[in-house]
């Protein structure tokens, strides 16, 4: 175990060493375009002096949330004992003003809809929520299968492995996400600064990151599809429940073992355990004689309910 956790870390180090030079210069400039995702922030209309000068200091008001800027001017004040470096930001003619740096970007992210995304998703309390209906869902679905069979994934499968990749893909991008995050956390920032949808023209880790998320995403159409084909309509319903109860579970599970370098010996114990599972139990030999359903063994149809011998 110690020797599969000590490739992983040194392949993860590796990779970053050698596809992420660290990024030092600010990841915005001037005419970059934010919107407000905090309360407020104040402005202040006078430009920040250095030591020696001196100004009114006066607030125009205040920019709220939803509230997009546009980034006129920066300024360098080293004497400032609190952030020496200061924005001038715009959101009309009539309201801009100066605002520590420091104090801006937490209440901001870049006007642009992955940038929003990913603002929204990052936030660590969202994934522990989850998480934790995940579980209560789970639970609840496991209670509930005692007294009525229905079909889960991993637990009482149906004939498609589209379910069990998606949730290895997940937990394998969980893993890239939080690796990402611990060792290369600037390149992080910038992409978030300047984010794209193409895989090819990022990094190597950065571009599995992306590429993950893609092919999760053609696997949901394929599950949802395969799901819609194979069960009634209330089982169906029953089975997209648990497999997002699971996937929840799996993300934050995952994310967080990471940080630790447990996560990716477990994800290989997973995968294994996923893999031979399904390939063992759940990979489909028949077809429904009356709808065409796959089955995995002989018996009744889980969808039309016809005998098939």
């Amino acid at each position: 175990m110690k020797v599969v956790v000590s490739i992983f870390a040194a392949l993860s180090l590796l990779l970053s060493g050698c596809y992420y030079p660290g990024h030092t210069e600010r990841h915005y400039t001037t005419n970059f375009n934010f919107v407000v995702t905090g309360d407020s922030i104040a402005l202040q209309d006078q430009k920040p002096m250095h030591l020696g000068q001196t100004a009114l200091v006066m607030d125009t008001g205040y920019v709220t949330r939803g509230d997009q800027l546009v980034v006129a001017q920066i300024a360098v004040i080293p004497e400032d004992s609190i952030d020496s470096v200061w924005v001038k930001v715009a959101r009309d003619q009539e309201t801009m003003g100066w605002v520590h740096e420091s104090e801006l970007l937490p209440k901001v992210a870049p006007d642009d809809p992955i940038s929003s995304f990913i603002n929204l998703f990052s936030q660590r309390h969202l994934w522990y929520f989850a998480g934790l209906i995940g579980i209560a869902l789970v639970a609840f679905l496991v209670r509930h299968g005692r007294r009525q069979r229905f079909r889960m994934v991993h637990a009482d499968d149906i004939a498609t492995c589209y379910p069990t990749l998606l949730c290895l893909m997940l937990s394998c991008s969980a893993l890239i996400y939080a690796s990402i995050q611990r060792h290369v956390p600037e390149t992080w920032v910038h992409f978030y600064y300047h984010p794209t949808l193409n895989p090819f023209g990022l990094p190597l880790l950065l571009g599995a990151f992306v590429l993950s998320i893609w092919l999760m995403l053609l696997l949901l159409i394929a599950s949802l599809d395969e799901i819609r084909r194979q069960l009634a309509p209330l089982d169906a319903m029953l089975y997209i429940l648990s497999l997002l109860a699971v996937l929840m579970v799996e993300y934050l599970f995952f994310s967080l073992a990471a940080l630790a370098y447990v996560g990716y010996p477990v994800f290989f114990i997973y995968a294994v355990w996923a893999i031979r599972r399904y390939w063992r139990h759940y990979r489909p030999h028949y077809l429904c004689s009356q709808c065409g359903c796959k089955m995995h063994a002989l018996g009744k149809c889980p969808r039309c309910g016809t005998y098939n011998s």
